[in-house]
């Protein structure tokens, strides 16, 4: 068996047995959870490029503005449950749309990536987590 078979076999085995994250931790913090952003509150505004919606959660690509004008950062939203209790529909999330997101960064500093606790669109907040203080 070649490597690139073993490896496509194992891949394989370990998702369908649920040992991913013990055999994969590293991709699988990476995916989940809080853990990979900072702590402290964070706020984008800018303009949905485009737009990825599904598990294990959409993600949207926004040319900020302000602050970080010129930089094109990726948001993760919510998993596809989530983002229907906070009321987002794909149409709100079309390119082209103004949007404020309020959340977290990723913690390295050079990523332009953050999670968000909640969105503002056409002066609506839709609350991904509303458990969540923010």
């Amino acid at each position: 068996m070649d490597r690139r078979t073993f490896l496509a076999t194992m891949t394989g085995l370990a998702a369908a047995t649920g040992a991913g994250p013990a055999l994969y931790p590293d991709q699988a913090l990476a995916h989940h959870g809080w853990g990979w952003a900072t702590g402290e509150e964070f706020e984008l505004t800018g303009t949905i490029t485009s737009v990825k919606l599904g598990n294990p959660h959409g993600e949207m690509t926004v040319d900020a503005k302000g602050a970080f004008a010129g930089e094109e950062w990726v948001v993760e939203i919510g998993q596809p449950w989530r983002n229907d209790r906070a009321g987002l529909t794909e149409a709100m999330l079309a390119p082209g749309t103004e949007v404020t997101a309020h959340g977290h960064r990723s913690a390295d500093p050079d990523a332009r990536l953050m999670k968000a606790e909640w969105l503002m669109i056409a002066g609506v907040r839709h609350d991904l987590y509303p458990d969540r203080d923010s």
